[in-house]
């Protein structure tokens, strides 16, 4: 089985680490499908079987706000992949799946219900006079080195906490609320994030020093993984809360060779590696590594 190339680089110098970077987005491509969606979904049944109680998450009062999405979100699909997605009644059916996932009120989530239609993982973020905007309620079966339990309830200024320059305080976090502040249903936004992991799993729950610590002495190309978050933020119409999805996509290091601009790519992604200070390598987990990844790339 051939190994294609990565479907997105924000390592390659369009987008600087540990910034914003927004990007205006087209709803028309808010949900990314691709071939590997029945995998993904697959993936998703079967954590929550193991982990149910560490993926799905919901404060009280959020059903409505839930249902909005799933709403907005199983009307997208029909229309943009209307040869996967077929509606019949309060049903959805993906084409290649024996069961079709209900649109009406059942016992379930319907944030889950909605997070089991697509590749991305959905959380709620609603704005109250307390804690501003939090985390209120969340399918998330791919965590990239943290945990849903640990930031469900908890403000925005909690949950960028451990992120060098998104603390309470600073330039970017006020950056942050006030986009959330500003956001329009008509006009959604994405990002970009990137990280290095010693595996290709999608659960990625481990902590940035666990993570590190799982690096051997091996060729580090051969076990080092890019995993690519692709940001999504729209507001919702009705209830005025956020959603964010995040879809991963995981990419071994040797999967650049593939790339048509290869040498520009990890020429730029030496570079970024290179300019990151101390904090920013221990958030990352590669502290350790640094210098093999950079040796790596250039013989790339």
């Amino acid at each position: 089985m051939t190994t294609p190339a990565p479907a997105y680089t924000p390592y390659d110098g369009s987008v600087q680490p540990f910034t914003i970077g927004l990007q205006q987005l087209d709803l028309k491509n808010w949900i990314e499908i691709d071939g590997n969606l029945l995998a993904y979904l697959a993936e998703k049944q079967r954590l929550f079987a193991l982990y149910g109680d560490r993926i799905l998450v919901e404060e009280p009062g959020t059903h409505d706000a839930q249902k909005e999405v799933l709403e907005l979100l199983s009307t997208h699909l029909v229309e943009q992949y209307p040869t996967l997605y077929s509606r019949d009644g309060e049903n959805i059916t993906i084409t290649g799946l024996d069961k079709s996932v209900s649109l009406g009120d059942t016992d379930t989530s319907c944030l889950h219900r909605a997070a089991s239609l697509v590749q991305e993982d959905l959380v709620l973020m609603r704005k109250d006079g307390e804690r501003g905007w939090h985390l209120a309620a969340a399918s998330l079966s791919f965590p990239s080195s943290w945990t849903l339990l640990e930031k469900f309830g908890r403000s925005m200024d909690d949950i960028h906490a451990p992120v060098p320059d998104f603390g309470a305080g600073t330039r970017n976090a006020g950056l942050i609320s006030r986009m959330f502040d500003n956001l329009r249903p008509d006009r959604s936004v994405q990002r970009m994030n990137w990280s290095l992991q010693p595996d290709g799993n999608l659960y990625h729950p481990l902590a940035s020093h666990q993570k590190g610590a799982r690096y051997t002495d091996d060729d580090i190309a051969a076990q080092s993984y890019v995993r690519v978050e692709r940001q999504t933020l729209r507001k919702l119409p009705v209830s005025g809360d956020v959603l964010f999805t995040i879809r991963i996509y995981l990419d071994p290091i040797n999967a650049l060779k593939k790339h048509p601009e290869c040498r520009a790519v990890v020429e730029a992604f030496a570079r970024q590696l290179e300019a990151l200070n101390p904090a920013q390598l221990h958030y990352k987990g590669i502290m350790t590594i640094r210098d093999r990844l950079i040796d790596a790339l250039k013989r790339l």
